[in-house]
């Protein structure tokens, strides 16, 4: 179901100057088959995504091969290396699915080499304020809306597109995910998701539930969780922003349909341990 963006409160043209504004991935008119992941979230047509932490170009391709439509390669808590991370791109890229890769922090440099592999996307987790959240911006869109460096033909090759062409639309075709997780990211995140060139904004439950209940198994329906989580769809909302969870199957992501313009489904290691648990269980009996 797509989620209308109220047009009073949308900053989704990116204003870098007084007067000046540029199209970002909700307002793009670039029309790219390549780039899956963007072409159903603004259709509303609810993509499905999950993370995949192991580096190997064939589990690239047996994810991708799932009927996924955005594979969030982990840089932050996977088995990633910077070459693993251009083989997974340049597989999932391939075979018509959005490579999305989550960084392990808001560095420029990170970005920009996260960026380089040709990804369609990236996501940065524990974003705290809008500060930081603009100089994400900034990092991911070349000048003049931002202080993204060019110096590779690896990015447009993700893209299906050649150097030139990528360079015109990588700044409203990009999607720039901003992960909501803790504690101060949610006091924050009316200022968060209000940054032109935020596109996405992710809750990840699990840090976040980790950082307002302590660690322990969180059950999903505390107060001050589910409070969180309705504050930081409602900033998206608010915004005309795209909103977005981790949840941990196919029915939880079905229930998701409603409240979230797209979801990410477990991922590959979870994905794998269940399911020989669950059969081996079965074996045992």
């Amino acid at each position: 179901m797509p989620h209308p963006i109220p047009s009073p409160s949308n900053t989704a043209n990116v204003a870098i100057s007084k007067g000046t504004t540029y199209p970002t991935a909700h307002t793009t008119t670039v029309q790219n088959p390549r780039l899956r992941l963007l072409n159903k979230l603004r259709n509303g047509e609810y993509p499905l995504m999950t993370f995949m932490a192991i580096p190997s170009v064939r589990q690239a391709q047996i994810v991708a091969l799932t009927g996924l439509d955005g594979i969030i390669i982990d840089c932050e808590h996977g088995h990633i290396s910077d070459d693993s991370m251009h083989n997974s791109v340049a597989a999932i890229s391939a075979l018509g699915v959005s490579p999305i890769i989550r960084i392990r922090g808001p560095a420029h440099d990170i970005l920009k080499r996260a960026l380089d592999t040709g990804a369609h996307g990236v996501m940065v987790p524990q974003v705290n304020t809008a500060e930081e959240a603009a100089a994400i911006v900034a990092s991911s869109k070349f000048p003049p809306q931002g202080v993204r460096g060019q110096g590779s033909a690896f990015p447009a090759i993700g893209h299906g597109l050649t150097t030139p062409e990528y360079m015109k639309s990588a700044n409203e075709t990009i999607i720039t995910m901003i992960q909501i997780e803790t504690r101060a990211g949610v006091e924050n995140v009316d200022a968060i998701a209000a940054v032109p060139g935020v596109d996405v904004v992710f809750i990840g439950p699990n840090d976040l539930a980790q950082a307002l209940l302590g660690y322990t198994p969180a059950r999903g329906d505390e107060p001050e969780f589910v409070e969180a989580m309705d504050k930081i769809v409602a900033a998206a909302r608010k915004h005309g922003k795209w909103a977005a969870r981790m949840v941990n199957n196919g029915a939880t992501a079905k229930e998701g349909r409603e409240k979230y313009d797209t979801v990410a489904v477990t991922g590959d290691t979870k994905a794998i341990q269940n399911w020989y648990m669950a059969e081996i269980e079965i074996a045992n009996s």
